[in-house]
């Protein structure tokens, strides 16, 4: 791919995912129906991937920016259900497609075959997420869809990278293929963690809030390369630094996070439609070339349509299978004293409502994409068996998907009532309590310091500006209750005297120093909060965004004043 075909395809998928989000459409579907109509238009040349570019260059950023959204107290909440998606049904996906893929195609031979079976296995939920978002499916289910697709890209491209050595005549034992996987998982994890520590402390440290921000851009690409070059897996280790600087990401500068956030979205813009463009550009050239192999379009394409049922019946039948296995083995466990402990842990509970929903979002994206590109058509054995034919069965999954579960997703939330609508409602409340209880916590802050700060700025001037600040923290509050139409609460008074009305108020660099400090402490309160699990981490970011809001607008005010 050259670089004019790369700038039209990032110009053209980005043009259609703006007209598609104007409409409120899902981007992902209509990039692949635009594209895979150009793939048919005579004279359009054939696209070529480079699977290093998509997996070395496109899925680390797009893998860090979402776990740097995802809440990290939901996901450990969630954490069983997340490991059996995103590493126990991936191999038994990739079993089962395999097995009857190669009952079906014996041409592809069993390695082969389970080789198809890990590039199919793992669900993409860029699609599904956005969907979600738009409908309100409840936080819970979010989570797990979320957590999913960060870990189970791994537990396939382990299982990809076994199943082309085997091809290649290494001879791995079931004992090795344990081994491969759990070094993949122990060194991703804290190569990721590693990188994420350092990369904390001296984001915490700078001044400069671009040079911070520029940092960030950097973590996924280089954690990806250290567990990588590390024998480890490189999407682990992004997941695993994404989601230690997403949940210390209160800790740097406000300037840093309000830079971040929209570049990170714009990032995301960009490749998820890059990729999606892929899919369907590369669908028309896969298809010629299997009409051409020995085995035949006919035989491809029905082994295409088995694989795609598989892979949708699969996926429901393990998410409730598993799930209700780990609730009775829960409820087991509560009878026997030395396990209780255990059943204490488990996991939250899901409606069999939102369990379909799970089971109705196996969206393949961008993974299968990359992994089928990989492909060698050459190993040191000898020609990998009916390559073409694994190339288009991995598409006719991925657009089919896309298309009959994307499509039809939004109708299946709204027919089982998924939709959590009281969810905004909670999240307004608790919104206004922790913001109210800053605003008690912080008048208690005023009243510890105000000695120290009538001897560096005046008794008069100070209560006068104190006065001032509160009234202005009760308006907020106020507008707040007013905007979510909840009812009052009472505030106790500012504790300060402000009888005394006339005297001057601070002003300058004086006013702006106290502020910035009071606002301080109240960003370590909601910090506090999260931190002691009576927060959820998704208020925490939106009452964080304000209090940023709010001191770049001091900030900003008083640089306008020096330049006077």
């Amino acid at each position: 791919m050259n670089t004019p075909e790369l700038l039209l395809i990032l110009a053209g998928s980005l043009a259609v995912s703006a007209f598609a989000r104007w409409r409120g459409w899902p981007a992902p579907l209509l990039v692949v129906a635009v594209a895979l109509g150009v793939s048919f238009i005579p004279g359009i040349p054939p696209v070529e991937i480079d699977s290093e570019v998509i997996l070395t260059v496109v899925l680390p950023p797009l893998l860090y920016s979402a776990a740097l959204d995802v809440s990290f107290q939901n996901f450990t909440q969630s954490v069983r259900h997340i490991r059996r998606l995103g590493v126990g049904l991936v191999i038994v996906t990739t079993v089962v497609v395999g097995l009857i893929a190669y009952w079906i195609v014996p041409e592809l031979t069993l390695p082969g075959a389970l080789l198809l079976g890990a590039i199919v296995a793992p669900p993409d939920a860029v699609s599904a997420a956005a969907i979600g978002r738009r409908l309100g499916l409840p936080r819970g289910v979010m989570t797990v869809l979320s957590g999913e697709s960060l870990i189970n890209d791994a537990a396939a491209l382990t299982l990809f990278r076994v199943f082309i050595a085997i091809i290649g005549g290494s001879a791995l034992s079931f004992g090795g293929v344990i081994g491969t996987f759990v070094l993949a998982i122990v060194v991703g994890v804290v190569v990721g963690l590693a990188i994420g520590v350092v990369v904390q402390f001296v984001r915490v440290r700078l001044r400069d809030s671009v040079v911070a921000a520029t940092l960030g851009l950097l973590v996924p690409f280089g954690a990806y390369a250290a567990g990588e070059a590390l024998h480890g897996s490189g999407v682990l280790a992004v997941v695993a630094a994404g989601l230690y600087i997403g949940y210390n990401s209160p800790k740097t500068g406000y300037e840093t996070r309000l830079q971040e956030r929209p570049v990170w979205s714009s990032i995301d813009l960009l490749f998820e439609g890059f990729v999606f463009a892929l899919i369907g550009l590369q669908v028309f050239s896969v298809t010629q070339n299997v009409a051409s192999n020995s085995l035949g379009l006919a035989k491809s394409i029905g082994l295409a349509a088995a694989v795609f049922a598989v892979v949708i019946l699969v996926r429901p039948v393990f998410v409730y299978t598993a799930y209700f296995r780990a609730r009775w083995q829960a409820r087991a466990q509560k009878k026997i004293p030395i396990l209780r402990h255990l059943a204490s842990k488990h996991e939250p509970e899901l409606s069999w409502q939102e369990l379909a929903v799970i089971s109705w979002s196996g969206m393949r994206g961008v993974v299968t994409l990359a992994a089928a590109a990989a492909v060698p058509v050459v190993t040191a054995a000898g020609p990998v068996a009916q390559r073409d034919t694994i190339n288009l069965v991995a598409f006719v999954v991925t657009i089919g998907t896309l298309i009959v579960q994307g499509l039809s997703l939004p109708w299946v939330i709204r027919r089982l009532s998924v939709a959590d609508l009281g969810q905004a409602e909670r999240d307004a409340e608790d919104e206004v309590r922790i913001f109210e209880r800053s605003v008690r916590e912080t008048k208690d802050y005023i009243d510890e310091h105000h000695d120290e700060w009538a001897a560096r700025y005046g008794t008069a001037e100070l209560d006068r500006s104190l006065g001032t600040l509160i009234s202005q923290f009760e308006r907020q509050v106020a507008v707040l209750l007013d905007e979510h139409d909840l009812e009052e609460q009472d505030i106790d008074s500012a504790g300060v005297d402000t009888s005394t009305v006339r005297a001057p108020r601070l002003s300058g660099p004086e006013l702006t120093e106290l502020r910035r400090e009071l606002l301080d402490h109240r960003r370590s309160i909601i910090i506090r909060e999260r931190n002691n699990g009576e927060l959820d981490e998704e208020v925490m970011r939106s009452v964080l965004r304000g209090i940023d809001s709010e001191q770049l607008a001091l900030d900003t005010s008083a640089m306008t004043r020096n330049r006077r």
